[in-house]
C-alpha cells in the first residue's frame, strides 16, 4: 500500500505536514508506505529536525507549490511539478493508491475529476463530511461543496455515495437517508428538493427516511444527510464554528469537542477512481495523521471497488 500526501499543502506547511506524516508513520504497517510530494531534500531535511527518519518514507520530488488564491484548472496545467499535479499523475498511473492535501481544494477538485475521472455512471462527485451525533457516533453531510448547484439526479447519487461510506467505512448495515429541507413534509421545499424527493423515495439501494431539517442534524434521525454543495457548505462552515465559539467561550463539553476537524482528518472525493481525501487548510499535525489513517482505511475496504460495482 502506498498512500501519497502532499507535504507543501495546507497554511502550515511543510511543518505541520512532516510532523503528521511522522506521527502517522508510526501507526501504520510494514507494507504500508507513505509517499511524499514536495521538495525532496527539504523534505528529508524537516523529517531529521523533527527527529523522523527519513528512510522511512518515499519521496517523489515536486517543488512547486500551488498556493490557495492560484485558479485551480490554471495551477495544475501551468504547474506539472507541483505537488498536487504530481500526486495525480502518479495516482491515474496507480503508482500510489491514494492521494490526500490540505492545499487548493479547487485544485485537487480539478484533479480528481480530469485526472483519476469520476466512476462511469456518477454524474458528478461530492465533498462528504462528518457531523456528530448528539448521543454517540457520527453522520454524513453530502454534498459540502463540489457542487454549488446540482440537478435532482445528483442528490440522488450523492444519497448513494453516502450510504456507501456509512456502511463500509462506520460499519452501519442500512444507512437512514435523509434529504435536507425546510420542513419534514413531502412537499416542502424548492424546486431542487420538491423533485428529488420522488427520486429517493423511489431508490430501493437507500433508505430513505424523507426529509430531515436543519435541526435534526445532529440527531439520530438520520446517518446520510444529502443537499446541494452550495447549502451543505454553509453548514458546514457553522458547525465547524461551534468548536471555536466554545473554546473562545471557555465552554468545555464533550459533544463540541466532536466538531473539532482535527480528529477527522479531511474531507473524501466521492464517486472517483481513487481515494482523494481534502484537508482543512489550517490542518494541524494531527489533522494531517487522521488523514493519512482516513487515506489507508478508505484503499482497505475496497472502497472504490464498492462504488464501481453500485454504479455498474
Amino acid at each position: 500500500m502506498k498512500i501519497g500526501l502532499d507535504i507543501l499543502g495546507g497554511d502550515y506547511a511543510p511543518k505541520a505536514t512532516i510532523l503528521g506524516a511522522i506521527e502517522a508513520q508510526q501507526l501504520l504497517s510494514e507494507d504500508q508506505k507513505l509517499v511524499l510530494f514536495g521538495d525532496e531534500e527539504e523534505t528529508k531535511i524537516l523529517i531529521e529536525k523533527a527527529g523522523g527518519n527519513p528512510s522511512d518514507f518515499e519521496y517523489i520530488h515536486a517543488p512547486e507549490n500551488i498556493s490557495m488564491g492560484e485558479h485551480p484548472t490554471k495551477a495544475i496545467t501551468q504547474k506539472p511539478n507541483s505537488s498536487i499535479a504530481r500526486g495525480f499523475e502518479l495516482l491515474k498511473n496507480g503508482e500510489i493508491d491514494s492521494f490526500a492535501s490540505a492545499g487548493n481544494t479547487g485544485a485537487m477538485l480539478v484533479g480528481s475529476i480530469f485526472s483519476v475521472k469520476t466512476v462511469p455512471g456518477v454524474l458528478r462527485p461530492a465533498i462528504t463530511t462528518i457531523v456528530p451525533k448528539l448521543k454517540s457516533g457520527f453522520g454524513l453531510l453530502l454534498d459540502v461543496g463540489a457542487n454549488a448547484d446540482c440537478k435532482p439526479e445528483m442528490l440522488n447519487q450523492f444519497a448513494i455515495l453516502g450510504s456507501l461510506y456509512s456502511q463500509h467505512m462506520f460499519g452501519i448495515p442500512s444507512p437512514k437517508v435523509g434529504l435536507l429541507n425546510i420542513g419534514e413534509e413531502e412537499e416542502k421545499g424548492n424546486i431542487l428538493t420538491t423533485t428529488t424527493y420522488p427520486l429517493l423515495k423511489s431508490n430501493d439501494r437507500i433508505n430513505f427516511i424523507g426529509n430531515a431539517e436543519g435541526r435534526d442534524l445532529f440527531s439520530d434521525i438520520a446517518d446520510v444527510y444529502v443537499c446541494d454543495g452550495f447549502t451543505g457548505n454553509v453548514v458546514l462552515k457553522l458547525a465547524e464554528s461551534f468548536y471555536v465559539v466554545t473554546l473562545k467561550k471557555g465552554f468545555k463539553d464533550e459533544f463540541f469537542d466532536r466538531f473539532n476537524y482535527e480528529q477527522y482528518g479531511g474531507s473524501p472525493v466521492l464517486g472517483v477512481n481513487a481515494p482523494v481525501i481534502i484537508g482543512h487548510g489550517i490542518s494541524t499535525p494531527q489533522a494531517i495523521k487522521n488523514m493519512v489513517l482516513q487515506s489507508r482505511d478508505m484503499i482497505q475496504s475496497d472502497f472504490i471497488d464498492k462504488i464501481r460495482s453500485a454504479f455498474n
